[in-house]
Order: structure tokens, then C-alpha cells, then sequence
């Protein structure tokens, strides 16, 4: 049985957005060790582990365009090579501030390319009844890899050094690539279908234009995008989302070895358990979505403001609670509710690029995720700070007084973000009652068929 063209897409960036997130968290763990041996202090660290976020949020928008242009096929492919190679040729010396700048800044911007291209590439391949799952699947394999990550290496960095660290992720990189230049392809013909019986029999003399070739044909309405309530209720969330999650992915390996006085390689494979806790309510999310919307138990738009309501809420209460856990199994416990269901409401509001905008999904997602990188910058660079202010009080950071910041500005964030939102300007832009036409003309006019499915 041959495996359809687009299950295999969806294979191969779930793989891709693995890789990415294992070297994200290779880097905070293998910097983190060096940097800690070298006496680094905790505001320096920060600015190292935040500079990444600053090439990350220049390529955001760019990123969609890019892909929106000329594919996202071969921007992902040209992204991932290199990342790679400055991965391969980065010396890990916490002395060398500069060099260390210079390249997470690249690895940033080639990063930061990534998630609009595979963005493009769905919103070609995935038909919408299959979207929720798909991209759950796709953004799962992000905490996947940073389980991965979290449990294999500290024990590579025990081994064989931080510096092996960047060697095997550049490895993996280049695999990746292999696999994507050898298996990948653009669709033939038409690409976003409503009906699954025909996404992959595509007549070769078909003339109907894909919705990817009528947007690089055309202009692109830079201005509706952006004041677009829809639209802006998915930054929103991204800002929320990503505050908390880079915080957590940067600073729980130092709140384990400084808050609570644990070694990282001693907690075995609990301290993977908040990631792999994503990996799972992500893909819960992206199925309960797709059954609530195919068997019209809630709509479209009620779908994903209950499971972002829900995740984040959760998430926020979790996170607060964390500095009153003094154990590893509390700690890790908190820690894997909140990441858990911030990953369940990220199934809220992640596919909604493609929902409200499928001609422009690249796009939309570059100017949310551009949000979500600039929390990146503010709460990794601002949580260093923090730390360093409460070290100069307390005298160290093992007392919970000196985490209590550091969580609950994430933990508030999120429950004041959802009571904002819930009711306010929502999130499908396809506003069409049942068996209505109506929709945004700047992004569905091609694609009433799926408004209708979407939103009826």
C-alpha cells in the first residue's frame, strides 16, 4: 500500500520540527554547562540564550514571503543546510561572546524561515478536514524533540563534551535535509481540496490554479493582513504561548540544578516528562479538534477558542504554582501539566493561519510567530535578569522567592490573555452562517467550498 503524498509531508516535518527543537535545547544545555564552568553569571547567560530570538524574529515575515514566492519546499530545505553548517563550525567558548553571537543570531535567522515554509507547504497539501491533526502532529514533534533533547544531552555532554553536542545536531540536520530534497514535492494541480478523495489524483492536464500559484501571482494584501482582528488574535495567543514555553525550555534546566539542587543527568528520565507531556496533548488537541468539527459538535470557531481557553487557563494555574514544589517529582509534575496544556491550547489557535487564510498561511504564521519570537527575546533575556537580581538578594537561587517571577509572570499572562479574549474578535475569519457565502475576500474568495465546510 503506497503511503499518500501528503501523510508523508506531514511525516517529514514532524521530523523536521524535532530536529530544530533538539538543537534548541542542545544549545541551552551544552551553554549552560560550559558557561557554568567558566563562572558565567546568570544576566550574561540570558542575553546568549536570548540572542537567538533576535535573527528568529528577522526572518519571520520575510520567511512566509520567501515561501509564499518561491515555495516553501525550498526555503525549508535551504534553511535547514544552514543552521546545520553553523551548528558544525560553532567553537562552544562562553569567553568568545562574540562568535557565540554571531552564530545563534544565523541560526536564528535560518530557523526562523522554517515554520512559515512548513506552513506553505500545508496549506497546499492538507485538505481542512484534516488540518487540526495535521498540524498537532507537525508542532508536536517540537516537544518530542525537546524530550529528546532533555533526556539525551546531558549524558552526550557528560561523555563526550558540550562541543559534541553541535556536531550531532548539525548531523541530524543533514539528514533531515537528505530526506526532504530526496522525498518531497509540490503539488500538481489543485492543492486545496475539501473532499479526501481527491487530493492525491491530481490530473496532470488539470487547469485548475493552486491557491499556492494564484498568491505568487498576485499581490499580497499586506494591509488587510495586519488589521485584521482574526489575525491579531492569533498573535495574541503566539506572544502567550511562547513566553511561557521559551522561559520553561531555556530556564528549567537551571531552576532543576540551581532552584532545586538536582543534577540533571541523576533525574534519569523524568526530566523529559513536561516535553513528552506536550508531545501528547498536542496531538489529543488536533484529534478532538478534527472530531468536534467533522461531526459538527461545536463549530469551526468554538472549536478552537474552548481548547485554547481550556489549555491556557490550566497551563497558567500550573505554572504559578511551580516555586511551591521543592521535590524533582513536584516540580516535574507542574512543570508537565503546564507545558501540557499549553500545548492542548496550542491546538487552538496554531492551525487557525490556515483556516482564516490559506492562500496566505505562510505569511499570517510569519507575522504570529514574529510575536512569538519577540517573547522569546523578552522572557528569556528578562528571566536571566531576574535571576541575577534575586541571586544578589537571597545570596543563591535555591529559595522558591527567588523563582516566583520567574513563573508567574508567564502563569499570568496566559489567564489574563483568555479572559480578554473569550468572547472578543475570535478567530475564524470566515464568518459565513450555516449555508452562507460570506467570507474575508482578501483570503477566501477562492475557497467558499471550504469556508462552508469549516464553518457550517
Amino acid at each position: 500500500m503506497t503511503l499518500p503524498v501528503r501523510y508523508l509531508i506531514v511525516l517529514l516535518t514532524f521530523i523536521c520540527t524535532s530536529v530544530c527543537y533538539i538543537e534548541r535545547v542542545g544549545f541551552s544545555i551544552a551553554y549552560t554547562v560550559a558557561a557554568d564552568a567558566v563562572s558565567v553569571n546568570q544576566s550574561t547567560k540570558g542575553a546568549i540564550l536570548s540572542t537567538f530570538y533576535y535573527g528568529y524574529a528577522c526572518s519571520q515575515v520575510p520567511g512566509g514571503y520567501v515561501a509564499q514566492k518561491i515555495g516553501g519546499r525550498k526555503v525549508l530545505l535551504l534553511s535547514f543546510l544552514l543552521w546545520s553548517f553553523t551548528c558544525a563550525l560553532l567553537p562552544l567558548d562562553p569567553n568568545r561572546v562574540s562568535i557565540l553571537i554571531i552564530a545563534r543570531l544565523l541560526v536564528g535567522v535560518a530557523q526562523g524561515f522554517i515554520f512559515p515554509s512548513i506552513h506553505t507547504v500545508l496549506a497546499q497539501w492538507v485538505p481542512p478536514h484534516e488540518r487540526s491533526r495535521s498540524v498537532s502532529l507537525t508542532t508536536s514533534g517540537m516537544y518530542l524533540g525537546a524530550a529528546l533533547g532533555m533526556l539525551l544531552i546531558p549524558t552526550l555532554v557528560k561523555f563526550k563534551g558540550p562541543q559534541s553536542v553541535f556536531v550531532a545536531e548539525a548531523g541530524l540536520g543533514l539528514v533531515w535535509s537528505l530526506l526532504w530534497f530526496k522525498y518531497a514535492s509540490d503539488p500538481k494541480g489543485e492543492s486545496l481540496l475539501p473532499v479526501n478523495k481527491k487530493i492525491d489524483i491530481v490530473s496532470k492536464d488539470s487547469n485548475v490554479v493552486s491557491p499556492s500559484n494564484s498568491a505568487k501571482s498576485g499581490s499580497i494584501p499586506w494591509l488587510k493582513i495586519l488589521t485584521s482582528l482574526p489575525v491579531w488574535a492569533i498573535v495574541v495567543n503566539n506572544f502567550t504561548f511562547h513566553y511561557a514555553l521559551y522561559v520553561l525550555m531555556n530556564w528549567l534546566p537551571t531552576y532543576f540544578e540551581l532552584g532545586l539542587k538536582l543534577s540533571l543527568q541523576d533525574m534519569g528520565s523524568s526530566k523529559m516528562l513536561p516535553y513528552l507531556n506536550m508531545f501528547v496533548f498536542s496531538n489529543i488537541g488536533g484529534v478532538v479538534a478534527d472530531y468536534f468539527i467533522t461531526r459538527r459538535i461545536l463549530s469551526v470557531t468554538m472549536t478552537r477558542k474552548f481548547l485554547n481557553t481550556v489549555g491556557f487557563l490550566v497551563a497558567s494555574l500550573a505554572l504559578v504554582v511551580i516555586p511551591s514544589f521543592r521535590t524533582s517529582g513536584g516540580a516535574v509534575f507542574c512543570s508537565s501539566v503546564a507545558l501540557g496544556f499549553l500545548a492542548l491550547g496550542r491546538a487552538g489557535f496554531a492551525v487557525n493561519h490556515m483556516d482564516i487564510a490559506p492562500r496566505y498561511a505562510g505569511i499570517v504564521m510569519g507575522v504570529s510567530n514574529t510575536a512569538g519570537t519577540l517573547a522569546g527575546i523578552v522572557g528569556v533575556d528578562l528571566t536571566g535578569r531576574l535571576l541575577e537580581a534575586a541571586k544578589v538578594a537571597n545570596s543563591d537561587l535555591s529559595t522558591p522567592e527567588s523563582w516566583k517571577a520567574v513563573f508567574l509572570i508567564p502563569g499570568i499572562r496566559g489567564y489574563v490573555m483568555e479572559r480578554e479574549m473569550i468572547g472578543e474578535c475570535g478567530y475564524i475569519a470566515c464568518r459565513c452562517k450555516k449555508g452562507s457565502n460570506r467570507s474575508r475576500t482578501w483570503i477566501c474568495k477562492h475557497d467558499v467550498g471550504n469556508a462552508r465546510l469549516l464553518c457550517g
